[in-house]
């Protein structure tokens, strides 16, 4: 009786590969048949799943990203944690959390970027559109929050974009600097945050 594959955890393998391939070999130096000799699976697997490698770039951003969205929605609503700044200082937390258990990944994930851009690829746009639901995240808590009196009144789209600044510019420091500190990086986020209560 032949193995089951499991189609996704497949995709998730060649996707770890390729990140590890491309943060190695540069982004115009990688292709197909080194991400599957990576893989350990055939070249023709590879095209399976996906048609070349802006695919599986695209589709490792939107796989991080959606995951992202629904945790930290989860997060979001959760009134037993708090109101809604303490659920941000929650959602930030994660990131932090989740960063640092990820830092190899993450790295991979920046390199490739950094690289690509060198070569003129631009993957800001995709990138952008993704972490777009994170950012109207941040404003429908802050909208609530004001509503309720918990978050003082502010430029919501300002707050908001500060916010995703904070949470961008922490998940590259997790990335490039191994002295990174999880709790100089809460402090930060906390001042973000607090800055925002009535």
């Amino acid at each position: 009786m032949p193995k089951k594959i499991d189609h996704e955890e497949r995709k998730e393998h060649i996707l770890k590969s390729a990140l590890e391939v491309f943060a190695e070999e540069g982004y115009s130096n990688s292709n197909l048949s080194l991400i599957a000799e990576r893989a350990g699976i055939s070249r023709p697997t590879v095209y399976q799943y996906f048609h070349d490698k802006v695919e599986i770039y695209y589709y490792a951003v939107k796989l991080i990203t959606g995951r992202m969205f629904v945790h930290y929605s989860s997060i979001a609503w959760d009134e037993s944690i708090g109101d809604e700044a303490d659920r941000l200082h929650a959602i930030f937390d994660d990131i932090i959390g989740t960063a640092k258990a990820n830092e190899a990944s993450l790295l991979n994930l920046v390199s490739v970027i950094i690289s690509a851009k060198k070569e003129g690829v631009d993957f800001a746009e995709v990138i952008h559109k993704r972490t777009a639901k994170l950012s109207i995240l941040f404003k429908r808590l802050i909208r609530q929050g004001i509503v309720r009196g918990t978050i003082a009144p502010v430029d919501i789209d300002a707050a908001s974009d500060r916010l995703l600044t904070i949470a961008q510019m922490i998940c590259f420091q997790v990335a490039f600097f191994p002295s990174f500190d999880a709790k100089q990086a809460q402090e930060i986020a906390s001042l973000g945050i607090d800055t925002l209560r009535p």
